[in-house]
């Protein structure tokens, strides 16, 4: 489904004086087997505290085919799903931001986290929360904070292109503030996202942690974050871009 698609299905399908929409995004949700092979999935909690019933649009832009359902929410209901991209979508091995697109000018609150599991047990990971951004996002320089590369911890970092053209980021490796280590540039398509470990971005640098990554872009609808997992427990933290002062 579209977003044109989903938009107006939105603003036809609930009130009809309806006259705008507002978003919410989480950076990143799905269902994938890690480098340890545990399986890596994502709840997701919908609460419709605005106060009236709304209509919902829920969607994974960059997932094969952009998937997208619409939810009829009441006043005060929630919505949960456990492993959203298998029970919202029917979708596996699979990584993709997630949209949530409400009628009127507030969006409803969701919340969202990562948890792993090994195949075949019941074990699993303690859920770790996933940032979600609403209203103006955009910042031009972005900082990724205490990432680390090792036997013991590996990172992966994100990088989220919702806009309609390509988006260049450059990306700077520091553990000093203000001294830089190596750079990086990645071509995002548009309508698309990259999810790699940090080796892969900066190879020639030797493991360790503290590392902060500077990311820049002159695209506004764009998304960054990272993720450091524990190799032994498959702990994983996930690492919102940070704003502000270098």
């Amino acid at each position: 489904m579209s977003r044109r698609l989903l938009l107006l299905l939105l603003l036809t399908a609930g009130t009809a004086a309806a006259q705008e929409v507002s978003t919410a995004i989480v950076p990143v949700v799905g269902s994938v087997f890690g480098a340890t092979m545990v399986h890596w999935k994502t709840d997701v909690e919908i609460v419709n505290d605005t106060g009236r019933p709304l209509d919902v649009g829920v969607e994974m832009p960059c997932a094969p085919g952009s998937p997208a359902i619409v939810l009829t929410l009441g006043a005060g209901e929630t919505q949960r799903f456990t492993d959203i991209t298998g029970q919202a979508f029917g979708l596996d091995r699979v990584l993709s931001p997630l949209r949530v697109t409400t009628e009127g000018r507030r969006s409803v609150s969701v919340r969202a986290s990562v948890y792993a599991m090994r195949e075949g047990s019941a074990e699993v990971s303690p859920a770790q929360p996933l940032a979600v951004y609403t209203g103006q996002a955009y910042y031009p320089t972005r900082m990724l904070d205490n990432l680390a590369f090792s036997d013991q911890f590996r990172t992966n970092i994100g990088l989220v292109n919702l806009g309609d053209k390509e988006a260049d980021f450059v990306m700077a490796l520091e553990r000093i503030p203000g001294r830089t280590m190596a750079v990086t540039r990645v071509r995002v398509n548009a309508g698309s996202m990259v999810h790699n470990s940090i080796q892969s971005l900066f190879p020639l640098i030797s493991e360790g942690s503290g590392f902060t990554v500077i990311v820049e872009t002159g695209s506004r609808e764009t998304y960054v974050y990272g993720s450091v997992i524990e190799s032994a427990n498959h702990s994983g933290r996930f690492v919102p871009a940070r704003v502000g002062a270098r």
